[in-house]
């Protein structure tokens, strides 16, 4: 950690530099207070329970997120200060860790500024607060997917548009993998394994069972194995740049 301590610093204290991370929050939040209670219908379900809340997540995030990590290395690329940020003595995994848990970090903020949602829907009814916790326990790993991907892609090219784009493509397909209309198309003719090794590769799939309040050791392997995949891809890409 005393590597990746100075790099998150460096980071997270950057975000609140510049308007970007307020007009970030702003629109999460808003969002957030939308989607759930007007699209949502809150309201009108006459349910305590935050499961409206939780389900816009993954197609928020789908936006948001790739908004906040197209700048990650592409930024870095495009105004000259990589160079000069792997000449620091750190090593490269301690400068990508750095940089992406500052990003998670700043992420977990903005989700943890929602809870007045939580004390709202506490004020009207009785919900389980256990399946509210394990909920925003597993918004949080799926945000933290999203941003690995989006990472990784960002460290391929210094045109933050390009990095944004490709990210939500990306993430879009890591999403839809385990809808029942994606599976439909293959459940005619494919194995049931394959159709089940697909579906196991969706945010939605995972996401679904937390958010029924079961964080399984499956789901929290799921997540932190594809955040360990693509920090090790964006290491390996940010390598090969400075090589190059």
């Amino acid at each position: 950690m005393k590597y990746v301590w100075p790099i998150f610093k460096r980071e997270f204290a950057g975000y609140f530099a510049t308007p970007l991370a307020y007009v970030f929050i702003v629109i999460f939040l808003l969002a957030m207070g939308a989607f759930t209670f007007y699209v949502g219908r809150f309201f009108d379900n006459g349910i305590a329970d935050l499961s409206v809340f939780f389900g816009y997540h993954p197609w928020l995030y789908l936006f948001l997120v790739p908004a906040i990590s197209m700048r990650l290395w592409a930024e870095e690329r495009r105004t000259g200060t990589m160079e000069l940020l792997l000449t620091l003595p750190v090593p490269l995994w301690a400068t990508v860790t750095g940089k992406y848990l500052a990003a998670w970090a700043f992420i977990a903020i903005a989700l943890a500024l929602t809870f007045p949602i939580w004390i709202t829907v506490n004020y009207l009814g009785d919900p389980d607060n256990g399946v509210i916790v394990a909920s925003y326990v597993g918004s949080l790993l799926m945000a933290g997917g999203y941003l690995a991907i989006g990472a990784c892609i960002s460290s391929t090219t210094n045109n933050q548009v390009i990095a944004f784009v490709v990210t939500v493509v990306v993430c879009f397909l890591f999403t839809i993998s385990g809808a029942p209309l994606v599976l439909d198309l293959f459940r005619g003719w494919a194995p049931l394994a394959l159709v089940n090794a697909i579906s196991s590769f969706s945010f939605l799939t995972h996401f679904s069972a937390i958010q029924a309040g079961v964080i399984d050791l499956r789901d929290l392997i799921y997540f932190f194995s594809l955040i360990a995949l693509f920090l090790t891809a964006n290491v390996v890409v940010v390598d090969l740049k400075k090589s190059g």
